[in-house]
């Protein structure tokens, strides 16, 4: 039977009745922080984030034109922080520590460089030219494959890290430098967000979802797949949800509590629809 969750910023949703697990996000893209709780699993933007990109953008990864990875250039929803620069990564890393300290289960999103052509900054090129590595797309991997190694040796429990949604060979490692196969040697359980506004078709997700399991084929590495729940009809979220549930490990919601919440008590009527329990017997009857 498939486990159910619940992706908020709302401390008590984590605990509705709905939801077999809560993920808490302790610091998003917004740079909004929050402490940890104790009955979630917390969750920390690792490289996306708006506050400390407005507040230093040395810290913005560019590309070798010297354009910016922040929000308002286009394909960006929201700003970057270079993956090599060691304080920021320090910082996320004490934020790791504090959430496992909590509760073990901690959840690692937004990792990667932004897009393809980043980083060129001053750093970054002085660290690959000392580094062992001719290949600029297999330094990248081994930067992001490092910082999530040095993650997940603090998280005890278990290590949720979410992947873009592109499960088409080679595309994730060319995009943000994930090696899916190093990776998953790491963490106990990818995420992958497959997010609409309407669900009005699911042929796309199924797609995208059969794709993943093809992509991680072998590995040992389960996936789930997150699913965008505001404001979206309860009829078109449940069809959503037996989409990814035929494929995925778990399945996610985003963001709307309620909307989630209730999509699911209506599987389960639906599931118990013209199942009555009077028999002589008191046998269960259908």
């Amino acid at each position: 039977m498939t486990d159910y969750g619940v992706v908020t910023r709302n401390a008590e949703e984590v605990a509705w009745p709905e939801f077999d697990r809560g993920f808490y996000e302790v610091k998003d893209v917004t740079g909004r922080s929050a402490e940890p709780l104790e009955n979630a699993v917390n969750m920390v933007s690792c490289f996306g984030d708006n506050a400390a990109a407005e507040s230093n953008p040395e810290l913005v990864p560019v590309d070798e034109a010297g354009a910016p990875a922040t929000r308002d250039r286009t394909y960006f929803d929201w700003a970057y922080v270079c993956p090599t620069h060691e304080d920021y990564r320090r910082g996320l890393l004490e934020i790791v520590e504090d959430c496992a300290d909590v509760n073990g289960d901690v959840r690692l999103d937004d990792v990667g460089f932004p897009r393809q052509g980043y980083c060129r900054c001053d750093r970054c090129t002085e660290l690959f030219d000392a580094s062992d590595y001719d290949d600029w797309a297999e330094w990248r991997a081994e930067v992001i494959t490092d910082f999530v190694a040095e993650a997940a040796e603090r998280i005890p429990g278990r290590a949720y890290l979410t992947l873009y949604p592109d499960p088409y060979p080679g595309h994730l490692h060319e995009r943000a430098g994930l090696d899916v196969d190093a990776l998953a040697e790491h963490v106990d359980e990818f995420v992958v967000p497959l997010y609409d506004t309407h669900y009005g078709t699911t042929y796309w997700l199924e797609t995208i979802a059969k794709g993943f399991v093809s992509r991680l084929d072998g590995l040992d590495t389960p996936f789930s797949v997150e699913l965008y729940a505001v404001n979206v009809d309860i009829d078109s979220l449940i069809h959503a949800t037996e989409v990814a549930e035929a494929y995925a490990n778990e399945v996610f919601f985003g963001y709307d509590a309620s909307q989630a919440a209730a999509a699911l008590r209506r599987m389960q009527a639906d599931s118990q629809e013209g199942v009555t329990f009077g028999g002589s017997d008191g046998e269960r009857t259908e």
